[in-house]
């Protein structure tokens, strides 16, 4: 088993999984594997979901590599009973990030309440993490809405309101040569599931190195250098599941005849085959001319489950992979400058004590 759950409490539906086992603290000075820590800011209806999905995605591409997670949560992130129960139970508070020693940071988003994200009520806590990664992990991953916040804060990147919610899975063009997307098989394909954007121009003038764009769903993954830490934004989910993006199709529409959305959600694009899209249509038909919640019981999930695929697998694992693969080049560089530090002062050392 590569992932261990740092500190001895396992999630229990990734316990249940993989028979996952929990590390030890007997390691803290971190000289085994990769340390990462994991801040899990999705809302309550999708934390555990989201949890297992980036576990999964690790340990898939890790291979022999042994790595650590431990898991975080940020406060003033709005939650119910059983997330707060969720999170007391398994998840430490970020203050025990500031002194504890990580490789990589991961944080996801979450739901934005306000268009300026800097009015959300974590969002001094989020920005204080952000700071903290520049200082001391070799390599932070953003997830969608932390992207967002993440060029916000260290550049002034403003993200813009898109018409219509980017809903599906789009082919993405790699645009620049980079390790994080080496061996990648083309097209690279992401999921994207958001109402906002930020763009290319913007990220170019801000020093950002965008890696893959597509001419449907615009800039996927971007990079930036950040004092010691490489940078890594995703405005997609390569940590999606074949039926992640059906589940939050469904959401919509309930949303929609909870009156919680004015319009009827788009069909995911690139996700479902010629099958599931005639009957998802033959859905929303019988939902507008009759929006009313209980007619989700009709919904067609059992006819949709057996056509999903997941057609971006190769792709998260193989950039996943190449990130952890640069995780450990960058923790083996730096054993190796402390351990000529040590031999140069035993040389010191010897040299002084000759010429006494």
């Amino acid at each position: 088993m590569a992932l261990l759950i740092d500190g001895g409490r396992i999630p229990p539906r990734w316990a249940e999984q993989k028979n996952a086992a929990a590390s030890s603290n007997g390691d803290d000075n971190g000289t085994k594997g990769i340390r990462l820590a994991f801040i899990n800011n999705m809302p309550d209806s999708a934390l555990e979901d989201t949890e297992v999905q980036f576990m999964e995605l690790i340990d898939a591409a890790a291979g022999d590599t042994p790595v650590r997670i431990k898991l975080f949560s940020l406060p003033n992130v709005p939650r119910g009973d059983r997330g707060q129960q969720h999170l007391s139970r398994f998840y430490s508070g970020i203050d025990g990030l500031w002194n504890s020693r990580f490789d990589a940071l991961i944080m996801t988003g979450t739901e934005p309440v306000h268009s300026d994200l800097r009015q959300e009520p974590y969002w001094h806590a989020m920005t204080d993490v952000l700071d903290w990664a520049e200082r001391n992990t070799a390599s932070t991953i953003l997830s969608c809405l932390a992207a967002h916040a993440g060029v916000l804060h260290s550049d002034g990147v403003q993200r813009e309101r898109l018409p219509d919610k980017q809903f599906g899975v789009f082919e993405s063009d790699n645009v620049r040569d980079h390790e994080l997307t080496r061996h990648a098989l083309r097209p690279i394909r992401f999921p994207h599931s958001r109402w906002n954007e930020v763009r290319e121009d913007a990220l170019a003038s801000a020093g950002y190195s965008v890696l893959t764009k597509s001419a449907m769903a615009g800039v996927d993954l971007f990079v930036k250098q950040k004092r010691k830490s490489l940078f890594v934004h995703f405005q997609g989910h390569p940590e999606y599941t074949a039926f992640t993006l059906l589940k939050e199709y469904r959401r919509d529409i309930k949303r929609f005849l909870r009156q919680e959305r004015t319009t009827y959600p788009s069909i995911p694009q690139g996700y479902f085959d010629t099958a599931s899209t005639k009957l998802l249509s033959e859905f929303r038909d019988v939902v507008l001319a009759h929006p009313r919640e209980e007619n989700l019981t009709f919904f067609p999930d059992a006819l949709l489950l057996g056509a999903l695929q997941n057609t971006w697998r190769a792709s998260a694992i193989c950039v996943y992979r190449n990130w952890l693969q640069h995780l450990a080049s960058r923790k083996n560089d730096d054993s190796r400058l402390i351990q000529v530090g040590v031999n140069d002062l035993k040389c010191v050392a010897l040299t002084s004590h000759d010429l006494a």
